[in-house]
């Protein structure tokens, strides 16, 4: 009988201790953001760090330049700062951000990050910089293939502006997790930790980001995320640099200015080069849908804009040959595990190529196959056509007049703007 009493008082002595650690962990979880609603406001799919193909050449004054030659990744930084600059699509009181070492064969060691909002070049709004922690403290490690996500910050951050992150790195990182097609200007120090200096004194600038993967805001309880999911096209890969006008932008901006929907922030997952069922730049769709699509916070859209390079790299490397069967099985499974977290999927039709370094006829039977199943299916929750909008009504296998670069693949930026304002804004404004 005394033992079990002693039982029973150990007992109801390790409840009280319980319930006195959750009540006081409770002030805690709320400071760090629990019950908040965060939306991605912004993100960039990790790549593992690679050379970069060299933009298609633009036609000037009726002539056409010499091919420009491929860009190196960059070996790492060793004692430097980074600072890059990213373009909001939602706003929101406070925010988040999330630092990626997913293609790091070491830890990644983060002696300090800050964010604020940018005025022009590397230069920072005064007032605005706000230095970052992890678990409270101000330096972080980051193991191979692991990711990061800072405590929250208060900062009133407005939709459709440009905020910029630091990061100093203390020791050699070794090549850094990266994505590829920046399209802003990237300031890489020549020494020290710069994070809170008002502008970088830079010793060389990319248009590539490194290490950054994902910003979060604290927004409405109506905010949700459409991700753009795709290759080079929705990468905006030939959109002219610092001026936001990838198809993704471009949509982002008429979604901002729609008072229906102004709080649907757009995420542009797509890397340039990507395809649906191998690797090559990027991991494969398939691969790395759960990473870019399914863990975005508040993810309610994802469209869908991938095969092209299945196609033509298929049809010059018999090896890698792919049939529309492949890739329409390929994209069903992508639409597929969408739709089991709730998620509406677009299904994008494949653009004209007639003219591309990879084009064969075999290789449209398949395109035009492919988008037929997109039309028709019913597999997705809506279409965008963006074939149609891109082709020559007269030559159906090419682009548009004034829509392309020299390159017959990509659009340009009147192309990507063609694709965004053909977005029926309509689908998004119910939530």
């Amino acid at each position: 009988m005394e033992a079990m009493m002693i039982r029973t008082l150990t007992h109801t002595r390790f409840q009280i201790l319980l319930c006195t650690a959750v009540l006081t962990a409770c002030p805690s979880w709320a400071q760090n953001g629990a019950g908040e609603h965060w939306v991605a406001t912004w993100g960039a799919s990790p790549q593992a760090p690679r050379a970069l193909p060299a933009r298609p050449p633009q036609a000037q004054n009726g002539a056409t330049q010499n091919q420009p030659p491929a860009i190196q990744p960059l070996a790492g930084l060793n004692h430097q700062t980074v600072r890059m600059i990213v373009r909001t699509s939602i706003g929101g009181r406070r925010l988040r951000v999330e630092v990626s070492n997913a293609f790091g064969t070491a830890p990644l060691m983060v002696g300090a990050a800050h964010v604020a909002l940018r005025a022009k070049d590397s230069e920072i709004v005064g007032g605005s910089d706000r230095a970052l922690a992890f678990g409270g403290r101000p330096a972080c490690a980051i193991p191979p293939g692991a990711l990061m996500i800072s405590d929250p910050v208060d900062l009133e951050v407005p939709a459709q502006s440009d905020l910029a992150v630091s990061l100093y790195l203390p020791s050699e990182t070794g090549p850094p997790t990266m994505h590829g097609t920046g399209l802003h200007t990237t300031y890489i120090s020549r020494d020290g930790n710069q994070t809170a200096e008002r502008s970088i004194d830079a010793a060389a600038t990319s248009q590539s980001w490194y290490w950054i993967s994902g910003i979060d805001v604290a927004a409405p309880a109506d905010a949700a995320a459409l991700v753009t999911f795709g290759d080079s096209i929705t990468d905006g890969a030939t959109s002219t640099p610092d001026t936001n006008r990838s198809w993704p932008a471009y949509l982002s901006a008429r979604l901002a200015a729609n008072t229906a929907t102004a709080n649907v922030a757009v995420v542009n997952q797509g890397i340039s080069g990507n395809r649906v069922l191998r690797d090559g730049a990027g991991v494969n769709a398939l691969a790395r849908f759960d990473r870019d699509v399914l863990a975005v916070p508040g993810v309610k859209w994802v469209s869908l804009m991938e095969s092209i390079n299945d196609v033509g790299i298929g049809s010059r490397t018999p090896a890698e040959a792919v049939t529309a069967d492949d890739l329409i099985t390929g994209l069903k499974q992508l639409a597929d595990r969408a739709h089991m977290r709730g998620i509406k999927v677009i299904g994008c039709t494949l653009t004209p190529y007639e003219g591309a370094a990879y084009y064969s006829e075999s290789g449209e039977v398949i395109r035009m196959a492919v988008n037929e199943w997109i039309r028709t299916s019913g597999v997705f929750d809506a279409v965008f056509d963006f074939d149609k909008v891109e082709q020559d009504a007269d030559h159906p296998k090419q682009f548009r007049a004034g829509f392309n670069t020299t390159d017959h693949l990509h659009p340009n930026d009147v192309g990507y703007k063609a694709m965004a304002d053909s977005v029926d804004l309509s689908l998004f404004a119910k939530r």
